[in-house]
């Protein structure tokens, strides 16, 4: 055997598993039914994460959304599947878990220790990964001070690990009789798309500029900030 041919054989397979220039990053939302888009007549049009896929696309951005949403998860259940999750390349990870540990009575220490052991494997695996903290909050029946302790959480957990925190990734729609549906948990359509819009303000930022047209011109230097010619070595 040529002892090129190794060397090419090499060379091959760590092409093959480089990823391409321009293949679209990895946006996860890993929550509960509120994410799966529980009770919306095609949540693979109509969830938050399908609505926020048509927005990157109507930017043109070069990101993907896989919708990890799962009805009924509690924290504790995230955390054994989240290493499931992290199997592929995931660039931005959306967390959205706490509501059914709270509607159950959980103790909140609890959670705050699940969450922040997903947030551990997160970082371990994609390192890079940036990670957005929705925060929830809880209906005034549980209790206030449980209610408090609850909501407290999320922003303590966002400025322990410097994450970025969605204050109430329902605000604005909950509480609203008009914007869920009749169990006055889970938005309807209306109310799913005021939870994308209300996402979508934290997460455009997170996602970059859209690529400029490929016939588009580069636009002339301002003025004052002129090219120098290059010095012809003599």
């Amino acid at each position: 055997m040529s002892p090129r041919f190794p060397c090419l054989l090499l060379w091959l397979a760590l092409g093959a598993a480089a990823p391409a220039a321009d293949a679209p990053r990895t946006l996860v939302f890993f929550g509960d039914s509120l994410t799966a888009g529980y009770g919306l007549d095609d949540p693979a049009t109509e969830s938050f994460p399908a609505l926020i896929q048509a927005r990157i696309d109507a930017a043109r951005l070069p990101w993907r959304t896989v919708n990890a949403g799962l009805s009924g998860e509690t924290t504790a259940g995230g955390l054994r599947r989240v290493e499931w999750i992290l199997r592929q390349p995931v660039a931005l990870f959306v967390l959205a878990l706490g509501g059914n540990d709270g509607l159950r009575g959980l103790e909140p220490a609890v959670t705050a220790a699940n969450l922040q052991a997903i947030i551990d494997r997160v970082h371990a695996r994609s390192p890079d990964a940036r990670i957005v903290l929705a925060g929830l909050q809880l209906p005034p029946t549980m209790g206030e001070d449980y209610t408090r302790a609850f909501a407290a959480l999320y922003p303590a957990l966002a400025a322990r690990n410097r994450l970025v925190l969605v204050p109430f990734l329902l605000e604005g729609v909950g509480g609203r009789a008009e914007l869920n549906q009749p169990d006055g948990i889970h938005p309807n359509a209306e109310g799913t798309a005021r939870v994308a819009a209300t996402l979508w303000q934290t997460l455009q930022p997170l996602l970059g500029p859209a690529p400029a047209p490929a016939d588009q011109p580069a636009p002339p230097p301002a003025p004052g900030n002129k090219l120098a010619s290059p010095r012809v070595p003599r």
